[in-house]
């Protein structure tokens, strides 16, 4: 076995009965059962030494647009969830018993050869993506399921020793980084500790010793759930053990130390405040890693989960900030009903994508788009279709986009509350002398944006992105703009606004 000390091989103990008592989680063994020190550097492991020194990545803020990803071995069965190798042996038993077989003889283990990611080109990937506009990519390095996708010298159920024999996180990462994208990854070990738990059967494998170091076995859930406290519970006790939490630092430092990621991510189960220690340990690895090798990186992490050090990130559009806030933030939103691939994926349109990455980067926030590869490493046809449109419109029209900020106003409307003007406006701005207009409706012919009156700011030029200079007059009523009949390009037009 490749790997090290897995505790007296992972041998269980066979005092137990199948559905009646869980095995105890098995970890791997950590000199002194600790994982490693943190390295010197401006960074201590304290809620003081990150609300101190730590500040958003300035590249980030000017990224605005990024892809993040769940791709795995949940992406082989491809139907349900990316939540398949829980569902499977839950709701969805009927379903995986009927075209796969019962778990106890076809457990989530046997889909893993099946995971061969035999077609994954990671070139071919990252030109795409820089075709769509994006600046930065966060695959999955490992979900819920415990499957890593890259490099580990800490399990053997890993992408090099297992599936598809190649280091998937280690390839993308050259290959975006050659293009000129900041890579990121995102890590959901910490959901693994009752995550696969089964349900009313004793037909499966998940208690069986030989994959105990995939499985863990899972633990019974209780009132705290490996997956992250309920609302308003964060001061719940978190159920793991200190062994487990132990090697799931040790494992994220693994990846520090591999890939060295730009944006390390990690999902609602470490919201819980009992796990402060270690999260501030990881802070203090990562940021006095990152000094060392000489980048601006950032933790991201949902909820409250860190205090300070982090960029807040919200799960699907719908959860996004509807004002400007005082801090910077991040949607990861995915592009179709589910963030992994199942088939059938019901897709938004690149319009929306456009319209989505509009409404966050005038509030103070970025967005990065979930894509959904298949098991064999390829980007579905319509998946890419909708990357392209967003591409093509910010190629036209990034200016207002790429390095902006939000302005003192996040738009104007029907839709904001207290307007009653016609058209629908979103801003940003690029210092104090430029301001964007994001033409949210396009009625065409003469366009009004009030909060430029006579009173604001003096305009001295308007143009349309891709259409050119435009005649306009500042009244005390508004700015109004002599625009085109018709709308230049897709998706929403952007006026750019030249202030005196």
């Amino acid at each position: 076995m490749k790997k090290i000390g897995l505790a007296a091989a992972m041998v269980l103990s066979c005092a137990w009965c199948w559905g009646q008592q869980v095995p105890p989680r098995k970890t791997i063994e950590l000199p002194g059962g600790k994982a490693k020190e943190y390295p010197a550097g401006t960074y201590t492991d304290t809620w003081e030494s990150l609300r101190e020194h730590y500040r958003v990545p300035e590249w980030f803020k000017d990224a605005k647009f990024g892809i993040f990803m769940h791709w795995g071995v949940y992406s082989v069965p491809a139907a349900g969830s990316e939540w398949y190798p829980k569902h499977m042996y839950n709701g969805m038993l009927a379903d995986h018993t009927q075209k796969w077989g019962s778990p106890d003889k076809f457990g989530y283990k046997d889909f893993i050869p099946l995971f061969r990611a035999e077609k994954f080109d990671p070139a071919a990937w990252a030109d795409l993506f820089v075709e769509a506009g994006a600046r930065y990519v966060i695959p999955t390095a490992e979900h819920h399921d415990g499957f890593a996708l890259y490099d580990s010298d800490l399990t053997r159920w890993d992408a090099v020793d297992a599936g598809p024999h190649r280091d998937l996180i280690g390839e993308l990462a050259e290959a975006v980084r050659a293009r000129g994208l900041k890579f990121g990854v995102s890590n959901h070990r910490i959901e693994n500790w009752d995550f696969m738990y089964p349900g009313a059967t004793d037909a499966h494998d998940l208690f069986d010793p030989e994959y105990a170091d995939l499985y863990g076995p899972p633990q019974m859930p209780t009132e705290a759930s490996g997956m992250g406290p309920a609302a308003g519970d964060g001061n719940t006790r978190h159920p793991q053990s200190d062994a487990f939490l132990e090697e799931w630092l040790a494992r994220a430092q693994e990846i520090v130390d591999k890939y060295r990621p730009d944006l390390f991510y990690f999902d609602n189960g470490v919201n819980y405040r009992s796990l402060d220690p270690w999260k501030l340990r990881f802070a203090a690895y990562y940021y006095n890693s990152a000094e060392q090798w000489g980048g601006q990186v950032s933790i991201q992490t949902k909820s409250d989960a860190y205090l300070y050090g982090t960029i807040r990130d919200f799960e699907r559009e719908s959860r996004a900030p509807k004002r400007i806030t005082d801090y910077y933030w991040q949607v990861d939103d995915p592009i179709g009903h589910k963030f992994g691939y199942v088939e059938g994926l019901k897709l938004q349109s690149a319009g929306n994508v456009v319209k989505n990455l509009v409404e966050n980067i005038c509030r103070n926030g970025n967005l990065c788009l979930n894509i959904s590869p298949k098991a064999d490493g390829t980007i579905p046809d319509d998946q890419q279709a909708v990357l392209r449109g967003v591409g093509r419109w910010l190629k036209t029209n990034g200016e207002g986009v790429y390095g902006s900020r939000a302005w003192r106003l996040f738009g104007e409307g029907p839709s904001v509350e207290g307007s009653d003007a016609p058209e629908e406006w979103r801003f940003t701005c690029q210092g104090a002398k430029r301001l964007y207009a994001f033409a949210m409706k396009w009625d065409g012919g003469r366009t009004v944006i009030r909060s430029l009156d006579s009173s604001a700011e003096q305009v001295r030029r308007v143009s349309l992105l891709g259409g050119g200079r435009l005649k306009f007059s500042q009244r005390p009523d508004g700015l109004h703009i002599e625009a085109p009949a018709e709308k230049p390009g897709e998706y929403i037009a952007v006026f750019a606004i030249e202030l005196r």
